[in-house]
Formats: structure tokens, sequence, C-alpha cells
């Protein structure tokens, strides 16, 4: 059952706590996307969205006791006619029945929750409690289901409709700790690495979001906020709490280079989870497709930071291959049948994953995708597809139903 979006109701720029659909029953924007501006809010008019009747009950429910709690403090009636409908529900991220829910939509919650921490930085009330639920949630579903939480995330860095800065942030701390149990390293060092991960680009990801959906270069006062950012983040940590010395150091020191080409401080020596952090960081954001640039390919963007000036794979570079393959989860694939596809799983060797074939040999798309071995020759990659290039449609709750 359906109710209207409450369309000018709704904060411009915050993850929205709900899924928007239209008469139909197709999608329009996935819970934890923005409305960006006023254009964006009346091309979502034109179509006339809707909410599912669950969700807008629990919505009203928080505006109504936002409202009263306003009556209770004896507020004023035009303090009281300024209360925003809220954009983010005080229920934990984890509820009882979480596993019930297709992984997708878990972390369109996770995806939600870190995007309005983000934004809020040191603003946010109880930013420690509610950034270790982040944290200890998506540590769960990585030891659970790695393949399956990569893929999700990766599509989430190909939706523009999304806030880019948790997305990178999600899929970074999926990868660094991923790759850090590839290395072995202690569990503290991994779950800092995780945690470094979600919260290094604090210091700058409203800029992150706007970043993304800007055509022209930086501007120099843009450019001296990125330059600033590690700092600026770190400064964040500190004054909600955060006295994790490794946690914090990462955060300094994922922009800077060994020998000292780096930012901010231009340090010198570079501990090994610091510069696995950089490499992670710049990864992810090659994978990703902006609007003043397309994405790469998984592999050329596994290439371009896992090789030394000699093209020798460096140590940290052949664990992140090691630990994702050359084609991570949720990037794209054409076979050599000529059927386009989505990397499932990891396969046996990095150049073999497991996919499923979305469309046909002559590219129409297929109602239920196909589980391919890329091992078998009929099945192997021919090339990596980048996300522009795909104009087909995928499901990702689909996908997983089908690994």
């Amino acid at each position: 059952m359906w109710v209207p979006l409450p369309l000018d109701e709704i904060t411009l720029g915050e993850p929205l706590p709900v899924a928007v659909w239209d008469p139909r029953g197709q999608l329009l924007l996935a819970k934890g996307a923005a409305i960006r501006d006023e254009l964006h809010r009346e091309w979502l008019r034109m179509h006339t969205p809707v909410i599912r009747r669950e969700d807008h009950d629990i919505w009203r429910k928080h505006y109504v006791a936002a409202l009263d709690r306003a009556v209770r403090r004896n507020e004023s009636l035009q303090t009281i006619a300024r209360i925003a409908r809220p954009m983010q529900f005080d229920e934990p991220v984890a509820q009882p029945d979480e596993t019930a829910r297709p992984l997708s939509e878990r972390l369109a919650d996770l995806h939600a929750a870190l995007t309005l921490l983000l934004h809020q930085g040191s603003h946010a009330q109880d930013f420690g409690g509610r950034f270790v639920q982040i944290d200890r949630q998506l540590g769960r579903w990585l030891h659970q289901q790695p393949d399956a939480v990569l893929l999700v995330l990766v599509q989430m860095l190909f939706n523009p409709r999304l806030g880019y800065s948790a997305a990178h942030a999600l899929t970074c701390a999926a990868v660094a700790g991923l790759t850090a149990q590839t290395l072995g390293w202690p569990a503290a060092t991994a779950d800092a690495l995780r945690r470094a991960a979600l919260s290094m680009n604090l210091g700058m990801a409203r800029l992150q979001d706007e970043l993304a959906c800007q055509a022209e270069p930086l501007r120099p006062e843009q450019r001296q906020a990125v330059h600033a950012h590690p700092q600026r983040s770190e400064a964040i940590l500190r004054e909600v709490g955060v006295r994790d010395a490794l946690w914090l150091d990462l955060v300094r020191d994922h922009h800077e280079i060994p020998g000292g080409g780096g930012y901010p401080r231009g340090a010198v020596e570079v501990s090994e989870p610091a510069q696995l952090l950089r490499l992670v960081d710049v990864y992810v954001a090659r994978l990703s497709p902006r609007l003043h640039r397309p994405g790469l390919p998984a592999p050329r963007a596994a290439r371009d930071v896992c090789l030394d000036a000699s093209g020798v794979p460096t140590p940290l570079g052949a664990a992140l291959v090691r630990t994702l393959g050359l084609y991570i989860p949720g990037s794209y694939v054409e076979l050599a049948n000529g059927e386009l596809a989505v990397v499932a799983r990891r396969g046996a060797r990095a150049t073999t994953p497991l996919v499923l074939a979305f469309t046909g040999r002559d590219g129409l798309p297929r109602s239920e995708p196909l589980l391919r071995d890329t091992a078998e020759a009929a099945h192997e990659v021919r090339r990596s597809v980048p996300a522009q290039e795909v104009k087909v449609r995928v499901s990702v709750e689909r996908l997983l139903a089908r690994v």
C-alpha cells in the first residue's frame, strides 16, 4: 500500500530514511539516497513519488515524537513550526531481525547512517556509539558474507543517486579489512584499518559528495580543503573522544608516501598500514565513476595502484590482488561468448571469478541471471567493462538471490 511522499518537507542533501517509488512500483530513490537540489525535487514531483505505508507510519511516528518533545519543553510556536521531518531514526542500526532482511537493504541502512554521521561530524550526538555500531555491523557481515558485501558496496559506488562519501568509505573499509587478513596482520590492526577507512574523509565528507557531482576542476579553496582533510579528520576524531593511537595515525597519514612525496606533512617514514590504506583509497576512487571522468575497469585500477615504477607488484599491491582478484565482486565483465556479467564471487585464481550473466549473447537482458564459472573456456573473461558502459539495469537483490 502506497502513501504520497511529503516531498516539500524533505531536507535537501540528507540521506532519506525510506525508499521512494513511483505508483507503478518503479524505484526512484534507494533508501540512503538524497534529494540533491530543487531541480531534483521537481523531477521527482513529476513522477508522483510514493513510499510504503509501513515506512510512512514509522517516519510519522518519529516526526510526531519530535513535535511532542518540543511541546513538552515549552518551545515557542515558531520553534515548533520550524521542526523538520527527521532524516534519521533513533533506532540502532542493527535490529533483532536483521538477518531476515536482504543484505542490500541492511547495507543501504548502514550507508544512510554513515552519511549522516560523516556530514554531522563533531556536531553528531553520540558520535562514538553510532560509529562503533556501524563498524561492528560491517565487520560482522564481512566475516559472514565477504563476497556478497563487496558486490553490494561496489554496486553502490556505481550508483550516482547515492552519496559518494559513505559508499567510498564503506568499500575502502571492506577492502582494507580483508587485505589485512590476507597479510596476516593482528586483529587490532585490521580493526584500526577498517575504522580509519570509514573516517579518513570525515573532515571533507560534504565536499567529497559535492566533488563527485562537479564537472569542473577543483577551485583553490576546494584544493586547500582536500589537502588539509587528513589533519582535519584526525582533529574531529580526537574531539569526539577517539583515543586509539593507530586509528588516529592512519587517518592523519593516509595520503603520505614513503620518501616524502605525500601530504599534508610530507612524511618520509610511513607505516605499512598507512601505505595500505592509501593504496585502497586510490584503488576504490579509480573504480568509481564521477561526473567529470569515467571509472576505470577493475584490472586497470588494480594495476595502477599495485605496481611500482618498474612495473613490479609491491608486496601490499600483491596482497590486494590476492584478496580481491583482478575482478572485484560487483564489477562488470564481458565473457568470451558475448554475455555481459557482474562478478559475484572471487574464484580460485585472480583471473577466474564466478559471475552472473545478465544479458544473452545478443545483448538482450535475461529475466534471471545465470551463474558462470570463468575458469571454463566458453565463459572466460574477455574484458572488464566500466560501469558507465553498462546500459542494462541490474537488480542487486536478484543477483544476491542467485549467488
